[in-house]
């Protein structure tokens, strides 16, 4: 699968503005390290992965989910759910409007 990679240079005062959809990415999407909190309009959504690396965390304003797993080196938040084919990791907590939902476990620093 292709990986998508975020740098700072994808978002602007935190917020995504990068050309590549992320509402529904057929592939994996790796956020750098130390960008702090990144956030997402809308939903974000990988058929692989979605890692950001440490000092990086993930919020989207509708849900997150992947086909693999979820980790941030930071936290993860959504508007509505989290779901993940395998599991969910983050360094500090872990925060969903709806659900959190993984294939395997969920873990939060």
């Amino acid at each position: 699968m292709e990986v998508l990679k975020l740098t700072k240079s994808d978002f602007k005062d935190g917020e995504y503005v990068g050309k590549e959809s992320v509402t529904d990415y057929d592939g994996h999407i790796e956020i750098d390290a130390d960008l702090g909190w990144v956030k997402f309009k809308g939903a974000l959504r990988a058929k692989g992965y979605i890692f950001a690396k440490a000092g990086s965390g993930i919020e989207a304003g509708w849900g997150i989910e992947a086909g693999s797993g979820i980790e941030a080196g930071e936290g993860i938040k959504a508007g509505e759910g989290i779901e993940a084919g395998w599991g969910i990791e983050a360094g500090s907590g872990i925060e969903a409007g709806s659900g959190i939902e993984a294939g395997e476990g969920i873990e939060a620093g």
